[in-house]
């Protein structure tokens, strides 16, 4: 198995992680509020991650360290918008908007690079989002201020694939991805202790999810991002990452008995179908087609 397999396949346990994250962090911001939950949800998994790393935390490396908080603002931006607009619309909205990152991702790059989208690219973003809207758009006909901040998250998103992209193959993608996380907690404490009244006093069934969150939607998902992500292009891990929704529906099914329809399981499908279409070279097929 080459490297670039590994990399897509340890992308695709960080979207699995993600698709629940949905469901344990709105049952969480119903009880707790907003960026108190963020705090300690990714200061606790700043504090196992240094923890596990020690000895890699012992000698920091001051590059790392600055492109970590510097790409862990745009990372609390992007969770402090999107955990907001979840309290005011639906999961399914939320996954939706969210997922946008997709076609975000290679417009930014095209701009800022200038560059240009390939083919296969912009056929694998195509089909992706179509199956996307299969699976998780659900009569949303009212574009509400849950689903404009879901969007403003889903461009922060979009930019912190681009950053951690560029910056993972400069630094120690480890203490890369654990300065990102504490830049993260650090901010969400701060911007709680102003604005809301933080508290540490959780029911057990919401210190399970924060927990849960902590260790593998947030610790493991991200080392894995920062790592994975120095051996494939931002574009191809947007992709990737569209399946979150996929995973979503998934554990909707499981944990919440949501029934998934023939249009989802084809939106499912469609979506898997989009990161293959992308790996085609259409110019080179059409070439072998007319030898």
């Amino acid at each position: 198995m080459n490297t670039k397999i590994k990399a897509d396949l340890a992308l695709l346990f960080v979207t699995l992680t993600w698709g629940i994250s949905f469901i344990l962090t709105k049952n969480t911001i119903s009880n707790i509020e907003v960026f108190n939950f963020l705090a300690v949800r990714f200061l606790i998994a700043f504090a196992l991650s240094a923890m596990f790393f020690y000895k890699k935390m012992l000698k920091p490396d001051k590059q790392s360290i600055k492109y970590g908080i510097m790409v862990g603002f745009i990372l609390f931006s992007g969770y402090a918008v999107q955990t907001i607009g979840l309290q005011y619309t639906t999961t399914a909205n939320s996954a939706f908007i969210t997922g946008l990152n997709v076609i975000f991702v290679p417009i930014i790059v095209a701009v800022l690079f200038k560059t240009k989208i390939k083919p296969s690219v912009k056929l694998g973003v195509f089909v992706a989002v179509i199956g996307l809207i299969l699976l998780t758009f659900n009569g949303m006909t009212v574009f509400n201020i849950g689903d404009f901040l879901t969007l403003i998250g889903a461009i922060a998103f979009a930019f912190h694939i681009i950053t951690v992209g560029h910056f993972t193959k400069l630094t120690d993608s480890i203490q890369f991805a654990i300065a990102q996380i504490g830049a993260v907690g650090i901010f969400s404490g701060i911007t709680s202790i102003f604005l809301e009244t933080p508290t540490l006093s959780f029911s057990g069934v919401d210190w399970f999810n924060i927990v849960f969150l902590a260790l593998f939607c947030t610790a493991g998902a991200f080392i894995t991002q920062s790592i994975a992500q120095r051996y494939t292009t931002s574009t191809h891990t947007a992709l990737i990452y569209i399946n979150e929704p996929v995973f979503a529906a998934i554990f909707g099914y499981f944990v919440a008995g949501e029934i998934l329809g023939v249009r989802a399981l084809l939106g499912g499908l469609l979506m898997l179908s989009g990161i293959l279409f992308a790996e085609l070279d259409i110019k080179n097929m059409r070439i072998l087609k007319r030898a």
